[in-house]
């Protein structure tokens, strides 16, 4: 149980992140939200996970893009005990097609808020002797695909900065480690299949068959629960041990 525990779970009104926050509230652990979306349903999930798990929810709209915003996200959270950076974007296009905006995004978002989020974390862990870093990274961390150069890119960069940190605080009572799921059916992966339908010049149901589904040998979605269930045990004492790990969760897609 993660009593008197607090996690900060970047983007999480939604999707993976939304189902890590559910997993570790019924663990006992006080949350901080973020995320984008509708003020008033953002409000609804504050108030069911408070009233469904005894549990404080904070919520903080901090724009992930933008250094600054991280800045005042972490230094308003009172104690933060468990990171978890889930937010992400993604963009699928050929490399020379790419527009340069969007690639600074991507990479902004899925690689450069981690390393603020970290930096801003790892001093009041070090106090403390604890704290658990999870990076939700994904099987693109540890093999490519075509059209999605910047994900990719910032996948990778997530791999070694999570390697990295583990090393240097192992002797801290820190851990860090990296989730990697293959295709899970959220909002973000949703949006990509029109993408790569056009990029591919297939359509939608063949990307869900023959590209999405192919890599995996399952043939079947992740579940978010799943990842869920995997970066609660990471956040748990149970786990003190496990770090610098880069765990694939992905159907047997990256045992090829």
């Amino acid at each position: 149980m993660l009593k008197g525990k607090t996690a900060l779970v970047t983007g999480s009104t939604s999707g993976i992140g939304l189902g890590i926050a559910e997993a570790l509230a019924a663990m006992g652990c006080h949350l901080v939200l973020n995320g984008f979306g509708d003020r008033d349903a953002i409000e609804n999930i504050r108030r069911r996970l408070t009233q469904e798990h005894g549990v404080c929810v904070d919520y903080a709209g901090a724009d992930m893009s933008k250094p600054d915003a991280i800045a005042a996200m972490m230094a308003a959270a009172t104690q933060v005990d468990i990171l978890v950076n889930n937010a992400g974007i993604q963009h699928v296009a050929p490399i020379d097609e790419f527009p340069v905006e969007t690639w600074n995004q991507v990479i902004a978002i899925n690689l450069v808020a981690a390393f603020h989020t970290i930096r801003l974390a790892l001093p009041a862990m070090k106090q403390r002797k604890w704290g658990r870093i999870v990076n939700i990274a994904s099987a693109h961390a540890l093999v490519a695909s075509p059209f999605k150069s910047a994900y990719v890119a910032a996948k990778h960069g997530i791999a070694g900065l999570t390697k990295t940190v583990a090393l240097e605080v192992a002797e801290e009572g820190i851990t860090c480690n990296a989730v990697c799921p293959g295709y899970v059916l959220t909002p973000l992966v949703e949006k990509q299949i029109p993408d790569t339908a056009k990029a591919r010049h297939i359509t939608e149901e063949e990307v869900v068959r023959n590209v999405l589904l192919a890599a995996q040998p399952t043939k079947q979605f992740v579940a978010v629960k799943e990842v869920a269930a995997l970066t609660a045990f990471l956040a748990s004492d149970e786990a003190a041990s496990l770090t610098g790990a880069i765990i694939p969760l992905d159907g047997g897609w990256t045992a090829h």
